[in-house]
């Protein structure tokens, strides 16, 4: 077998967001009236998508309050997507290694796909992926299979030569249901246990090359 194409999540994979989206979450809550949550508490709530991430943060709120919370959430996290967000030791490295063997890199978040573009250029990594594409790229997000599967073919490849590379549950069991090879980062977002699934695992983005390698690359 040999990896081609290498999907990647975004937040707490590629990017370590978590202060932003707090400080986002919080801007909602204080419109709401209600105490701000802790990074720990936001933490457990994030990989599902903005919507996903809204309706857990405001309990109980009706659908014209999620709709309007969720505009704001989506403004001001664009306002500042990367005041406090930096990208994790390590992936600057292993993009540029990655793409020197020819491995063709896409990022498949569950972020809106207009802040995954944003936040991509402002860390400065944007041009090291083909395509980039999120929560609301496709019919279906994550942990659907879909978006694996179109941007596999998309880029001409069977899905047995493209590996996804994740911290979440999501990322495990969308690879899993693509027949695409899952690797597990656990330094982000995601716990042990929801990661359990994965082919392989990986506790620095520096043993990306190697893992990806163990899979298969071009010679």
């Amino acid at each position: 077998m040999i990896i081609r194409a290498a999907f990647f999540d975004l937040d707490g994979t590629l990017v370590d967001s978590l202060q932003d989206l707090t400080d986002a979450v919080n801007h909602i809550r204080g419109a709401f009236s209600l105490a701000p949550l802790s990074e720990g508490e936001v933490r457990l709530k994030v990989g599902k998508g903005a919507r996903n991430l809204i309706e857990q943060v405001l309990p109980g709120h009706a659908a014209p309050d999620i709709s309007r919370a969720l505009d704001l959430f989506l403004e001001y996290n664009g306002q500042h997507i990367a005041d406090k967000s930096r990208l994790y030791p390590g992936i600057p490295e292993t993009l540029h290694e990655l793409a020197a063997r020819d491995i063709r890199m896409v990022v498949i978040s569950n972020k809106h796909e207009e802040l995954s573009r944003l936040i991509l250029r402002e860390l400065g990594i944007h041009d090291r992926f083909e395509n980039i594409c999120g929560g609301n790229t496709y019919p279906e997000c994550k942990p659907s299979p879909l978006p694996l599967l179109k941007e596999a073919e998309k880029l001409g490849y069977a899905p047995f030569e493209c590996v996804m590379v994740g911290d979440s549950i999501n990322d495990i069991e969308a690879g899993k249901r693509a027949n695409i090879t899952a690797i597990a980062c656990t330094w982000g977002y995601g716990n042990r246990d929801e990661l359990a699934g994965a082919d392989c695992f990986v506790h620095t983005p520096l043993e990306l090359q190697a893992a990806i390698a163990a899979c298969g690359v071009p010679r």
